[in-house]
């Protein structure tokens, strides 16, 4: 439910190293009640101005920044682990590893996209995945999947949630990784999840229902993307 703007001046405060939110000189706090402590000015930046934005009504869903930062302090920091195993488990079924058996054309767009980011991750992780064709699922070697969740354990709580978000956009851990180490573009990493979606709107044309879905996915992806971006400063 929407609240009427009830301040008018956003600024951003620091702390030592941390940055928060104020309005009219009171801290913003997160949806639980815990201080909006952010690791990078420019992250604060972008948050704050989101708030300013907000015309007659504070409209929650505008703000994506805000939200992402308060899904990091109150859902990823108290439960890492279990975020951590949710986001490492996409390992064993990531999109990247189901090819099509036909059209040939269609596999090979999918070779073409998915196995440079593929073999990047093995080489960068040791982390090599098992490739298949058609829809059956195929085991994946413990060790690689032992070796996708330490890399991603390899972040920060802020950026385990655009992890998050990423991984569960894309259907795929490893372009998530790619997009964290920037490896990959969001952009690229949205085209590289939707290379099956893309060949069926080639094939029978547009459904506005499908695009309306793309749309929302790529926003997704955009959105986790930037925020990462606003956390490297």
């Amino acid at each position: 439910m929407a609240l009427k703007r009830f301040y008018k001046t956003c600024t951003v405060e620091s702390t030592g190293s941390a940055f928060g939110v104020a309005l009219d000189g009171r801290a913003v706090r997160t949806p639980g009640k815990a201080a909006l402590s952010l690791p990078s000015r420019p992250l604060a930046e972008a948050v704050a101005a989101e708030w300013d934005a907000q015309e007659s009504k504070v409209q929650p869903r505008s703000m994506p920044m805000m939200q992402l930062a308060s899904t990091a302090i109150d859902r990823v920091t108290p439960n890492r682990d279990e975020v951590i195993d949710g986001i490492a488990a996409y390992s064993r079924s990531d999109l990247l590893c189901y090819r099509a058996e036909a059209p040939q054309a269609l596999a090979e767009r999918q070779r073409t996209a998915w196995q440079p980011v593929l073999d990047w991750a093995a080489l960068t992780y040791d982390a090599s995945l098992t490739v298949t064709a058609g829809v059956i699922p195929v085991t994946q070697p413990d060790e690689a999947v032992a070796a996708l969740r330490n890399a991603v354990a390899d972040s920060d709580d802020f950026t385990l949630a655009a992890m998050h978000t990423l991984t569960t956009a894309c259907g795929s851990v490893v372009l998530a990784l790619a997009v964290r180490d920037r490896e990959l573009e969001p952009a690229d990493a949205f085209d590289a999840s939707q290379v099956d979606e893309t060949w069926q709107t080639e094939q029978w044309g547009q459904d506005a229902e499908a695009e309306a879905r793309r749309d929302r996915i790529r926003a997704e992806i955009v959105t986790a993307g930037r925020f990462l971006a606003l956390l490297r400063g």
